[in-house]
């Protein structure tokens, strides 16, 4: 298996630059993973694909404003700053962050980076409300870097953050001057934790999870705070050596009651999204003890045999836990049996992820048609459903 083995040509007119209107009026592919077949709907036709009885498991998170762009103090350069994630353990107060800088290789440790009220282009005389300093490298080639953020007097941290910071979009989408609240999934909580948004989500609108519910389909949410791997392609040939950046996610004791009663009955767990895939699949314990009734659905009876033989594997709940699952071609789904998910990518370990529910071959062939279908691809484009 070799990085390229998951290249596929996008020309630059099918990457989406916007979201259609409403959510859920998107395309919609249907991969059918028992024989490869596929079908080409809408969005809200995905209801029709849903069984009563079946779960969706979607992420909760909410996009932070998580762009900065400033000016170097010393040399009054331009600096970009994507916040990924705080680092509580280094600094209680919340200061410390884990981010991606640009241009990475001038952003030194020292470095000191100003931000002003309205980002780059506010007046002059708009007020510095916030300060960075880079603390030390994390991947010095690619621009990740601890930096330590503080406030100007009479701001909170947070404030001086959404004082100068814009929600993230991801660099294909390069004039959007839409709402940015169509980065948001309509489902989203409240606390802002990702820098960036789980993409497959954004399709469905409240009516349609209301329409999803009286159907008799179950709705739980997890929580993954979107890190690093989203901006990240896989440079090296070999993909099993790349690194994956570790990712905080929560699975309550709710979304396991969930999974066990939908597991029980014979129906499917549907992930609403890749980042609920690597929820879920991160949650399963190979040495929790067997749950008194079958672990897998029907898709995967080869699973549930090694389980019953073991007495041993089991989805638990997670509380701040950490991930840096990487699943790909031969990797075992322990608890999705389906996923709703974007187009992704070329040579990302989405498309990695993707290619270990259906096979290689049938994803390959399915992005191919899609392209020749004139599908919108990638965070704003259409969808697919891999059953």
């Amino acid at each position: 298996m070799r990085t390229d083995d998951f290249d596929y040509d996008l020309p630059d007119e099918l990457i989406a630059q916007a979201p259609v209107e409403p959510r859920d009026s998107c395309r919609l592919l249907i991969l059918h993973r028992h024989d490869g077949s596929v079908k080409h709907k809408i969005f809200r036709d995905i209801i029709d694909f849903l069984e009563p009885g079946d779960l969706l498991v979607a992420n909760k998170t909410r996009v932070m404003p998580a762009r900065l762009v400033g000016r170097k103090k010393q040399t009054g350069g331009v600096a970009e700053t994507l916040l990924l994630r705080r680092r509580e353990d280094l600094d209680a107060m919340g200061s410390i962050w884990e981010c991606l800088v640009n241009p990475g290789k001038r952003l030194k440790p020292s470095a000191v980076i100003e931000y002003r009220a309205g980002g780059l282009h506010a007046p002059e005389q708009a007020a510095v409300v916030l300060t960075g300093e880079i603390l030390d490298f994390l991947d010095e080639n690619r621009g990740g870097r601890l930096v330590k953020f503080t406030p100007a007097q009479g701001l909170t941290l947070d404030q001086a953050i959404h004082s100068a910071g814009h929600v993230p979009l991801p660099p294909y989408i390069t004039d959007y001057q839409g709402d940015p609240e169509k980065y948001q999934t309509v489902y989203a909580m409240h606390e802002e934790h990702s820098a960036a948004a789980p993409t497959a989500g954004l399709h469905f609108t409240s009516e349609l999870i209301e329409k999803i519910k009286q159907k008799g389909i179950a709705w739980q949410t997890v929580e993954l705070e979107v890190g690093i791997d989203t901006f990240r392609l896989v440079t090296e040939d070999d993909p099993t050596k790349h690194a994956m950046h570790t990712e905080r996610y929560h699975v309550s004791q709710q979304v396991i009651d969930a999974v066990h009663v939908t597991k029980q009955a014979g129906h499917r767990v549907i992930a609403v999204g890749t980042t609920a895939v690597r929820s879920l699949e991160s949650a399963w314990d190979p040495q929790a003890p067997v749950a008194a009734h079958p672990v897998s659905a029907r898709h995967f009876e080869q699973c549930a045999d090694a389980a019953t033989q073991t007495g041993k594997g089991d989805v638990v709940a997670r509380e701040n836990a950490t991930t840096k699952l990487f699943l790909m071609p031969g990797s075992t789904y322990h608890v999705v049996d389906a996923l709703i998910t974007n187009f992704h990518v070329p040579r990302s370990t989405l498309m990695m992820l993707v290619s270990a529910l259906a096979t290689r071959d049938q994803i390959m062939t399915a992005y191919e048609q899609a392209v020749e279908k004139r599908y919108r691809m990638l965070s704003f484009g259409d969808a697919m459903f891999i059953e």
